[in-house]
């Protein structure tokens, strides 16, 4: 880290984990020269928009009485400090200090620090690593230049913690509880399933083809195709879950990046993708809808359980077979949080069964 760097407790006990790129909104959020604020593993990151379509990123504090620089204005490119008008290009750089006139001289050397900024998939990802080339690549949201399917993102804000959001994200039994009536009901039957953990991700397949979810019935799949379920994270905090019919007729993804505002406040970044034959063009109004209330639904489950563990403090968790995935998810994220006293974990495979 760089002397004068802003660094939260957060950041500096992450790990690895800060070394990835996290999406801090959709395109369409950011408007020509107006820069906003986001936040990223506690750290504020004053981000804007240039005239040539250029979009920029640096810690949101000025150098000069730390007044945040999202709230100033753009000109010629540069953010202007709203409190006394140093100017600051898109390195961080001072350009302009008005109080000094002419005297270009004694502007100081010291930057204000910037973060790698890449427009990609509909979202902007800030890179929030030490190093700032960029020694990763931005999670592939999929199928959207897929003939066939349509998509939208969701933005959901959760308080609670990352780990936790993602294995939620990949649960089949909270389904019938929380989203009862809507995603699945209670039925008491047997699920088998294959999990497998790999360096940096965990795959999650299931045997299940004649399952169904809440609308699929008269919508997603009419003709009651076989159903091909899978559930994947990658590493760190992506999710996604498809729901395929036949030989890829048909299907229902849903893709989650996860950005950790603070410890229990986390921004999900939510792709809907679906093809459902000739009803494709017109399903947008209804699932859109229905997503939302499905989304709500684990905001509230998770809002309670983030605060149930807060109070109890540290977190002591009961597992079974339905869980396998959860425990590979936490040894992952908890590894690369701490390398040096975590032991790296070793690919496996593993069958399980469990009831819904």
């Amino acid at each position: 880290m760089s002397k004068g760097n802003f660094r939260t407790k957060m950041y500096t006990e992450s790990g690895d984990l800060v070394n990835y790129w996290y999406a801090i909104g959709e395109l369409k959020e950011f408007k020509k020269n107006k820069p906003q604020q986001r936040v990223v593993f506690g750290i504020p990151i004053a981000v804007w928009l240039n005239e040539d379509g250029k979009y920029s990123a640096i810690l949101d504090r000025c150098n000069h009485r730390n007044a945040p620089l999202s709230e100033g204005q753009i000109v010629d490119k540069c953010i202007v400090c709203p409190y006394h008008g140093w100017v600051y290009d898109e390195t961080g750089q001072c350009t302009s200090i008005p109080s000094e006139g002419p005297h270009v001289e004694r502007i100081p050397n010291k930057k204000v620090e910037s973060f790698p900024v890449e427009a990609k998939y509909g979202l902007l990802w800030v890179w929030m690593g030490e190093e700032k080339t960029p020694s990763r690549e931005i999670f592939p949201m999929p199928v959207m230049d897929e003939h066939g399917w349509h998509y939208y993102y969701m933005k959901t804000e959760f308080t609670n913690n990352v780990t936790d959001l993602v294995e939620n994200f990949m649960d089949v039994p909270h389904t019938v509880f929380v989203h009862k009536g809507w995603f699945r009901d209670r039925k008491q039957v047997r699920v088998e399933a294959k999990v497998e953990r790999t360096k940096d991700s965990v795959l999650v397949s299931y045997d299940q083809p004649n399952d169904s979810i809440g609308f699929s019935s008269y919508m997603i799949n009419p003709k009651k195709l076989p159903m091909k379920h899978t559930d994947n994270f990658y590493m760190p905090n992506n999710t996604r879950v498809d729901y395929i019919f036949g030989e890829n007729e048909r299907g229902f993804i849903i893709s989650s990046t996860c950005t950790p505002r603070g410890e229990f406040d986390t921004m999900v970044y939510t792709l809907i993708s679906y093809k459902f034959g000739w009803m494709t063009p017109l399903a947008k109004v209804g699932l859109n809808w229905y997503t939302r209330k499905v989304i709500n639904q684990d905001v509230w489950i998770m809002d309670i359980h983030g605060k149930n563990v807060q109070q109890f403090g540290e977190t002591e968790y009961r597992s079974t077979q339905c869980d396998a995935m959860h425990i590979y998810i936490e040894s992952l994220r908890e590894h690369a949080a701490e390398p040096e006293h975590k032991n790296k974990p070793k690919p496996i495979i593993k069958d399980i069964e469990f009831w819904i």
